[in-house]
């Protein structure tokens, strides 16, 4: 008897998904919409509360798996905190959705999720130790050895997007996530206003960053200069991750991976300017392969 179906759930802080595939992660059905963030924790609780029962009228489910976007209690599946969605603090996600379904229920942290999947079936296949993190609209990583995620403590995250980048408390999600290079982006072009960068956003007010491939294609020098900043700011905490874990491979994922090839060499280019002589050049960095299908994906194989 074959096994059964099971269901992956994506919660983010700008998107959400649920799937239904296999255990090896292979997606046959999706539900994809974008994040309410006034509505907050509630409305996503919702919107997830109307979709599912059609997902597992289809496919008969066995079992669920969920990417959540925060530090979570993987043993009592509850969230810690979102530090992009109001409403989620304390929740009890995994007795809910075991509630409203009657199916067995794995949580996880969105980031380690995305790294298990990576790991095992994306651009970590053959590596050990393999790191993932992930550039969205929040900073965010996971460790996986020997083919399983890495955890400390509870709430324990490989929580990379809150490593200090100086003593006064600038951490690394306040300079290299999504929003903080749309941040970058917006106060570079107001004092460029003819740069290619800034005829690219024209009188966009979000997302910014996804126009910086375009303008480093057309040799902008303020494109040029907004990921030579973030990318040694992301070198410089990655840094810390070779030092405490050595990995063989870095996976870059998320929106700002999309920018694609000039990042990753960036970031390869710059690491090894932070690590012990005897480090070389430190491990392999890696674009993702699975895009945004990494922490469905992973959630499936959950």
């Amino acid at each position: 008897m074959s096994t059964p179906l099971r269901i992956g759930i994506e919660i983010g802080g700008t998107k959400q998904q649920l799937v239904a595939g296999d255990a090896e992660g292979n997606i046959i059905d999706r539900c994809r919409f974008s994040v309410d963030t006034e509505g907050g924790g509630p409305v996503i609780r919702e919107r997830i509360a109307e979709e599912l029962p059609k997902l597992i009228a289809a496919h008969k489910p066995g079992c669920i798996g969920v990417g959540f976007g925060g530090p979570v209690d993987v043993v009592t599946g509850t969230v810690a905190v979102s530090h992009q969605v109001e409403g989620w603090s304390g929740f009890p996600l995994r007795k809910w959705l075991h509630e409203i379904t009657d199916l067995p229920v794995v949580i996880e942290n969105d980031a380690n999720t995305a790294a298990l999947a990576e790991a095992l079936r994306g651009a970590g296949r053959g590596f050990d130790p393999a790191f993932y993190i992930n550039m969205g609209s929040g900073v965010g990583g996971g460790l996986v050895i020997d083919g399983k995620i890495y955890h400390g403590d509870a709430p324990g995250e490989v929580e990379v997007g809150h490593l200090r980048l100086d003593a006064d408390g600038t951490t690394v999600e306040d300079r290299c996530s999504g929003w903080a290079v749309d941040r970058a982006i917006r106060e570079a072009i107001r004092a460029n206003p003819d740069c290619p960068l800034a005829q690219l956003v024209g009188n966009e007010t979000s997302g910014e960053a996804k126009h910086l491939t375009a303008a480093l294609a057309q040799n902008d020098s303020i494109a040029e200069t907004i990921l030579e900043n973030a990318t040694r700011d992301l070198a410089f905490a990655l840094s810390h991750v070779t030092h405490l874990f050595h990995p063989q491979v870095i996976t870059l994922g998320g929106g700002l991976a999309l920018i694609g090839e000039p990042l990753r060499q960036s970031i390869a280019d710059t690491l090894p300017e932070f690590l012990m002589e005897i480090y070389g050049n430190g491990p392999k960095i890696k674009l993702s392969e699975l895009g945004e299908d990494a922490v469905p994906i992973g959630a499936l194989m959950l």
